[in-house]
């Protein structure tokens, strides 16, 4: 086959599926808002099954609820059958998804279900299949064109059943008011969570900070940055943020033998600020930008007085060592 062809046939496969998502619309009624209010008011978890391809599909959809605070987990049909139905309590909800709704494997714990009245969300594409007469919320998926030569190998249903799941959690996402800072909890490493760093996450405060006061010297401004090795010491006046020396600034003084008591003499007075919640990823890119291997981090509601309280220290090194990027 010409690899051109390879390419024609990719593009329409995708242009079928693309234009059988279009088909969600017809979910989005008084069920899926039953499903959203049930899920939202639910006081344990949000159980979720299913056989085959549908319990891949659930599988990911039940990592993306943990992931944004809903506690969650997958449950497979056939193992529940041996003692994992114990896993599911009253005050839980089992959502199910099974396109044709008839799996055999899922009946046992349809039954099980229904004996102690677990709430289930079904989600199906039959509406008398045997998945749909036992739920209590009833998710019809609309009949769509799978995109294979044959017509039978699940992709579009798949597709539409995975993009119902991504619908349903951004949902209860907006309802609960999820935020990045939110996010962040649940993902504090890999890319994800080191996208979502701020300016005081990476931050240096406190006692950490090489700080002396404005009426300081010299030498105690040396010894502070050696104590404090980040290369730089902010001189403050009651917390307020006066200028700040470097330790080129430093090497140079000593050279030149003066080494006078006045720092205010060679101190940078408008040093470089950026505010608390500015992305660790824009600091960086100001750090490559000026040239400079530090930033004094202020407070928000500072970032347009004249005067600003030092809340922290940004070094490139710790940047680096998140690997912001």
């Amino acid at each position: 086959m010409n690899k051109l062809n390879y390419i024609s046939v990719a593009k329409k496969s995708a242009l079928i599926q693309i234009n059988e998502l279009k088909k969600i619309y017809k979910v989005f009624n008084k069920n899926f808002n039953k499903a959203v209010d049930l899920i939202l008011n639910c006081k344990g978890k949000v159980i979720f099954a299913g056989i085959g391809k549908s319990g891949l599909i659930a599988r990911k959809i039940s990592a993306t609820f943990s992931s944004v605070g809903i506690p969650s987990f997958f449950c497979h049909p056939s193992e529940a059958l041996h003692g994992d139905m114990g896993q599911i309590e009253k005050k839980d909800i089992l959502i199910i998804f099974s396109y044709s709704g008839n799996t055999s494997e899922l009946n046992n714990m349809l039954k099980y279900a229904n004996r102690f009245k677990i709430k289930i969300i079904g989600v199906a594409s039959k509406l008398e299949s045997n998945l749909l007469k036992a739920s209590d919320v009833k998710l019809i998926l609309p009949k769509v064109k799978e995109a294979d030569l044959t017509g039978m190998v699940p992709t579009s249903s798949t597709s539409i059943s995975l993009l119902l799941g991504d619908c349903l959690a951004t949902t209860i996402m907006h309802q609960r008011n999820f935020s990045k800072d939110k996010f962040k909890i649940f993902h504090p490493g890999g890319n994800i969570g080191n996208s979502l760093l701020l300016a005081k996450d990476i931050m240096v405060s406190g006692n950490k900070m090489p700080v002396i006061s404005y009426n300081k010297n010299f030498k105690e401004a040396l010894k502070e940055m050696n104590e404090k090795k980040l290369g730089i010491v902010v001189i403050v006046k009651k917390n307020i943020i006066k200028g700040l020396v470097t330790d080129g600034d430093l090497r140079r003084e000593f050279k030149s033998h003066s080494m006078e008591n006045n720092l205010k003499r060679f101190m940078n007075k408008m040093p470089l600020v950026v505010n608390e919640n500015m992305s660790a990823a824009k600091a960086l890119a100001i750090c490559n930008e000026k040239k400079i291997t530090s930033l004094l981090v202020i407070s928000d509601k500072d970032i347009n007085k004249k005067n600003k309280k030092l809340l922290g220290i940004i070094h490139i090194h710790f940047l680096l060592q998140k690997e912001v990027k």
